[in-house]
């Protein structure tokens, strides 16, 4: 059975600011899909690469846990690598910062081996409104934890957006797991 699992306290309150004061530190750019040009209609966020900022090394050693943990007790999927840098987004609400339904697997060398998506939530619960990410498992949507830390993980052909933030900034952290395509 297909579904989401949550890892409540991925990363202490003290590791999420770490990890926003670091990312703050470097500039971002326009979120972008793979193989896409830019359309806000379906995306409208800012992005950081955690290869791109110092002293985060740790970060994807603790996500490659989480994963493989995740992987073990739910998923079995054949995993080999992380391919990808792990992803900083900021959805913000005076960019109508949002990210419509759509699955993280696609065209494109890398999006087609992805088979597991973490995201951990950066922003506390109260600091932004809407900015929810929604994953769809079946016939039902699943809404993740806004639990400062929280990690979830689900199967990278799920669909899953994130709602339009209507106040603050919503903050996440995205990796995804690789491994042969589905068949």
């Amino acid at each position: 059975m297909v579904a989401v699992y949550s890892v409540p306290s991925a990363f202490s309150t003290q590791e999420c600011a770490e990890i926003l004061r670091k990312v703050e530190a470097e500039p971002d750019s326009e979120a972008r899909l793979v193989g896409q040009t830019r359309d806000h209609n379906l995306r409208r966020a800012s992005v950081v690469w955690l290869d791109d900022v110092p002293g985060t090394g740790w970060v994807m050693e603790r996500l490659i846990t989480l994963v493989r943990r995740a992987n073990r007790e739910q998923f079995n999927f054949d995993l080999r690598e992380f391919a990808e840098s792990p992803q900083a987004a900021s959805y913000k609400d005076r960019d109508n910062g949002h990210f419509t339904w759509h699955s993280d697997i696609g065209d494109g060398p890398v999006a087609g081996k992805r088979k597991l998506t973490l995201v951990v939530q950066l922003s506390k619960p109260g600091s932004y409104d809407g900015g929810d990410l929604e994953i769809m498992p079946g016939a039902h949507v699943v809404t993740a934890s806004r639990v400062l830390g929280s990690a979830t993980v689900f199967p990278s052909f799920l669909l899953h957006q994130v709602t339009p933030v209507t106040r603050g900034t919503r903050r996440s952290l995205t990796v995804w797991a690789h491994g042969p395509a589905f068949r």
